[in-house]
């Protein structure tokens, strides 16, 4: 089966085909310009692959209601010439394929679940701490979706004594994004991450407030398995602070075995950033398989 991925990111479309085991025979990347810019080129690409199928992991937020007229489009998103974009709708009429989609990090999750450090899991959280802060979230054996789709990036946060920045979020005072990405760092401290390597305090405070949100995630989602990626968590250092601040933030009260090894719990990937990419291709693969599998997609 020859299959298409698509990695939707608000810097770059990373476009790949490969099958459904998981092989990539193929990948490049396209700036994220304009629709009318961007997607012609991607279309052209893909339409010389003779694809079957086509899997779409997209920024957001997006719609995932398949019932609304609206599905498959990009919605309130900062980037303003893709508001209400019809993403799936548009590649499915260019195309003449099937159209699996979902959220960048639901495809990153749903890539670790088939190929990584939560395959064979029925419940994985993914989360990417880069410029953005977001999670792909996979429960009971699915991707979860509910009035939209997870925006766990939002979550509110507690202010670390002693910390006086502002915050960057423009929606939230005080949430996961706004505290500790990529963006969030370089305005408080000074300079991009990659440069503060040998800063504790920077590492101890960023601990702080993701451990914060992934004990949130642990009380309410039960995962079994916590994959950590992005850029920010290029920064290896973070994984043990970030361990000990959630057994500690835990205080014992869950006596789940997993919990008794944090080093194979809290993880980073294991997929050398292709998690997205196999994730849309698995995207495609489960839209491919029929109705009857009970996924997302469109076809034209």
């Amino acid at each position: 089966m020859q299959l298409g991925a698509l990695e939707a990111g608000g810097t770059k479309m990373v476009c790949a085909v490969g099958d459904e085991n998981g092989t990539v025979y193929e990948q490049t990347a396209f700036p994220t310009r304009t629709p009318e810019q961007t997607v012609p080129e991607m279309i052209s690409y893909f339409r010389d692959r003779d694809i079957d199928a086509l899997g779409i992991g997209c920024f957001g937020p997006v719609e995932l209601d398949e019932a609304s007229p609206h599905y498959g489009t990009i919605t309130s998103t900062p980037k303003t010439a893709w508001q209400n974009y019809p993403m799936a709708e548009t590649f499915a009429r260019a195309l003449h394929c099937l159209v699996g989609f979902d959220t960048d990090v639901n495809a990153a999750v749903l890539g670790e679940v088939t190929f990584g450090r939560a395959r064979g899991m029925e419940c994985a959280v993914y989360l990417t701490v880069g410029t953005g802060i977001g999670a792909g979230i996979y429960v009971n054996g699915g991707l979860l979706h509910g009035m939209m789709h997870p925006e766990a990036g939002h979550v509110p946060v507690r202010r670390r004594s002693g910390d006086t920045y502002r915050g960057g979020c423009p929606w939230h005072d005080c949430c996961l994004e706004g505290m500790a990405s990529g963006p969030a760092i370089e305005e408080r401290w000074g300079c991009p991450a990659a440069r503060l390597a040998d800063r504790p305090e920077v590492w101890e405070l960023e601990a702080d407030y993701i451990a914060q949100a992934l004990t949130g995630y642990i009380l309410t989602l039960s995962p079994q398995v916590i994959v950590l990626g992005g850029g920010v968590m290029q920064q290896r250092q973070l994984f043990p602070l970030i361990r000990d601040n959630v057994a500690r933030m835990l205080g014992g009260y869950l006596q789940a075995e997993a919990l008794r090894h944090m080093e194979d719990y809290i993880v980073p990937s294991a997929l050398e950033g292709r998690q997205g990419i196999l994730g849309c291709l698995e995207l495609a693969r489960r839209k491919a398989a029929g109705p009857e599998k009970g996924e997302n997609g469109t076809k034209i």
